[in-house]
């Protein structure tokens, strides 16, 4: 029963300290969502038209597909929509897939660049009311100011953010919808009728191609629900879906209520639907707590795009950036320094180049609905091919939520010139880079595959009489557990040599926080005199700078390995390692022949310029830099 409740206790601190990482986005879309709709003359049927159609996505894109089943296709506790291509990986060809999946992350890392813009400049427009002869160009520049001191925070990881912007989003949530209530009591009491969905098809019977077009700016009351399924590694089920069912969708139900009732009685107060439905008396209240959530706002996306690219990194979708780990509990809670820059740059240049937030909202419509659209294709996919779901089921969650979004796409869609295109040509630089660094690794495995050394070919190496011996202890770093890389034959035919002791170390990636002492180490004869293997594991909180222990924990695990072996065999290891100690790695290339297609020769010289400016593939292990030897090699393309 204790540790019942202890655990109960857990998820309630974890659920709150998600209101500060995972829901500002969501909970904040009353700031943005009525001034990005192009209303004209709207009437009381129109605004309850608009109630109920929010309502309804609220409910069924919200609660139903993201809180009850995305959060269940959870991939070793990480969501988003690599989460499910790692998931559906595993279980079917993956081919038809990396497409949906690549645009899907794109699209989430363009979300990560409108979400701050959007929220923070839309909270900043509110100082505009009480002070009508503050520029746009002002509030831009403040707005782009708030959000370069939010990135700088970033590296102090999402625990410590979190415990600093819950309580402000905890405010927020609690704020808005009293609010609400009180336009509701003092406006349009029964607006809770809206909630019948006739309402919906008397819009759009009466609005026709005009409703249509407003689902653009609609859409919008949704958005952010996608970092509630790809924040999931930063917390966990339980919480997240704590969180969102007793606040912030009960906040969004009573705060859009609340403004649809204001505006209905005051119809043409749209294009500043947020701050026209304040009352008076705490305007100023409101602003601070508005702008503190536009911020938080911010942080649930960022936090998802630290993930979805810790995310590619792994499955080697992208190229090699540092991630750092900010908790040893919590695998999903990381930051990336490049990450954080490059997303700070675009997201103030948004701001600054596109102002206009109606051109920013379209923007914003279009990557909202295309990451929602992909992730309910490849949820239908986990349900078919990983759940079993009975296929009734399967087909009625397609059928309602594919025409649901493929609605909104459509209305979207129109708005592709008025900043709908912004989202596109992020994506497309995205994609492309994302697309160059897996075709050259692909191209790279399938080298190494094919010319791998394995075990015969190594004795007939070293039986070569002019192969030497040379005094001293190598580690040599090869990816390939099945053989060794072709690097290993490239160096015994050119140096003519191979020390004493030679030790072929590979390094692998667990999802485990850390790998126990006992296992972290693993070495093996590997037949030959003086030849070992060495894998080395380790865990999302695992340091792997030894601090120069790295040798004599190796040596150590090497002597209690061959302790009942000869004992010529202990004194030629304790003399190599006395001798000198190197430690060797490839640094390979492409050599791009005639041979090569118009397509490969680009896209491989594309990848030999993103490899020679990333990060090294195989960690410093705290080895000093004299005892490092690169050995150069080209592949033949």
């Amino acid at each position: 029963m204790l540790n019942e409740g202890s655990n109960r206790w857990g998820t309630l601190l974890l659920a709150y300290k998600s209101l500060g990482v995972v829901f500002g986005g969501l909970v904040t879309s009353p700031l943005y969502v009525y001034p990005s709709m192009a209303l004209k003359s709207p009437t009381e049927d129109d605004y309850l038209g608009i109630y109920s159609i929010m309502f309804w996505t609220l409910t069924l894109i919200g609660v139903v597909k993201y809180a009850c089943i995305a959060l269940k296709a959870d991939d070793q506790g990480e969501g988003g929509t690599f989460a499910l291509y790692s998931l559906l990986c595993r279980h079917m060809n993956i081919g038809a897939i990396t497409s949906k999946t690549i645009l899907g992350m794109c699209m989430l890392i363009g979300d990560g660049i409108l979400t701050p813009a959007i929220s923070v400049l839309s909270a900043m427009d509110g100082i505009r009311g009480p002070f009508p002869a503050f520029s746009k160009s002002l509030v831009e520049g403040l707005s782009a100011f708030v959000l370069v001191v939010l990135f700088l925070l970033q590296k102090f990881g999402t625990a410590r953010v979190s415990f600093i912007f819950s309580p402000i989003m905890g405010l927020w949530t609690l704020t808005t919808p009293l609010v609400g209530i009180y336009n509701i009591i003092h406006h349009y009491p029964t607006i809770f009728k809206a909630i019948s969905p006739h309402y919906i098809f008397h819009f759009f019977s009466r609005n026709g191609h005009h409703g249509w077009l407003l689902l653009n700016g609609m859409v919008l009351c949704i958005t952010g629900s996608e970092a509630l399924f790809a924040d999931l590694g930063h917390f966990n089920r339980p919480s997240i879906q704590v969180a969102f069912l007793s606040c912030i969708y009960p906040s969004l139900v009573l705060t859009y209520a609340g403004q649809t009732a204001y505006l209905i009685q005051n119809p043409n107060d749209h294009d500043d639907g947020f701050y026209k439905f304040i009352p008076t008396k705490i305007y100023w209240p409101m602003f601070v707590i508005a702008s503190l959530a536009a911020i938080v706002a911010s942080q649930s996306l960022i936090s998802a795009t630290f993930s979805v690219i810790k995310q590619s990194v792994v499955l080697d979708y992208f190229p090699r950036i540092k991630i750092v780990h900010t908790s040893t509990s919590n695998e999903g809670q990381v930051y990336s320094p490049e990450t954080n820059y490059a997303l700070m740059l675009l997201c103030v240049a948004v701001i600054l180049i596109f102002g206009d937030g109606k051109e920013i909202g379209n923007a914003f419509g279009v990557v909202v609905i295309l990451v929602m659209l992909i992730t309910t294709l490849l949820l239908t996919l986990v349900m078919i091919v990983i759940w079993r779901v009975p296929l009734i089921l399967v087909a009625l969650f397609s059928f309602t939520f594919l025409t649901m979004e493929g609605f909104y796409v459509s209305s979207v869609f129109t708005k592709i010139k008025q900043g709908g295109w912004i989202p596109f040509a992020i994506s497309i630089i995205l994609a492309f880079i994302m697309f160059g660094w897996f075709h050259g690794r692909q191209r790279k495995m399938e080298y190494e595959l094919t010319h791998r050394i394995d075990m015969d070919h190594l004795k007939l190496l070293l039986s070569d009489p002019g192969v030497q011996r040379v005094p001293g202890l190598c580690f040599f770093y090869t990816n390939i557990q099945d053989g060794f890389t072709p690097v290993l034959g490239h160096y015994i035919n050119n140096m003519r040599s191979i020390h004493k002791v030679t030790v072929f170390t590979t390094l692998r990636y667990l999802l485990v926080p850390k790998v126990s002492p006992t296992e972290r180490i693993v070495v093996k004869r590997l037949g030959l005199k003086g030849v070992y293997g060495c894998l080395i594991q380790y865990g999302y909180a695992d340091s792997l700078d030894f601090q120069g222990d790295f040798v004599s924990q190796i040596i150590c695990s090497l002597q209690n390995h061959i302790m009942h072996g000869e004992d010529q065999e202990m004194t030629d290891l304790s003399e190599a390692q006395h001798a000198s100690v190197v430690h060797v790695h490839g640094k390979t290339r492409f050599h791009i022949t005639k041979n090569c297609t118009r397509f490969d020769r680009f896209m491989l010289a594309f990848y030999e310029f993103m490899h020679s400016n990333c990060r090294s593939g195989i960690p410093t292990l705290g080895v000093p830099l004299p005892q490092r030897i690169e050995v150069g090699m080209l592949y033949e393309a």
